[in-house]
């Protein structure tokens, strides 16, 4: 049983009623980013990323195969991109849909 003290409000995110305690812990940061992969985990500078798609390198006449490890990657302030280096490619951005956390 819960408390009755207790006020809830609703998360429009969720569609659901959750307790105003809940909801105060879930408030981020405006400033803070979340950069997530292909299946939801949580990417951070320095990680390794493996391509779960092959992928044509525009300008570089190069295809990355789906399964290429791509280490040390960088954030940037967009949740949907990241900063890589891959070998024979200079500035390397990728799209964060196409990886997942190694």
């Amino acid at each position: 049983m819960t408390d009755s003290n207790e006020d809830y409000v609703y998360d429009d995110a969720t569609g659901e009623w959750i307790s105003a305690s809940a909801a105060a812990a879930s408030v981020q940061d405006p400033d803070v980013i979340e950069v997530r992969d292909a299946v939801g985990n949580l990417l951070a500078d320095g990680d390794s990323v493996t391509l779960i798609k092959d992928l044509a390198v525009k300008g570089a006449n190069q295809t990355l195969k789906r399964g290429t490890v791509i280490k040390s990657i960088r954030l940037t302030g967009d949740a949907q991109e990241i900063d890589c280096r891959y070998e024979g490619i200079k500035g390397l951005v990728l799209r964060a849909e196409f990886v997942r956390k190694r």
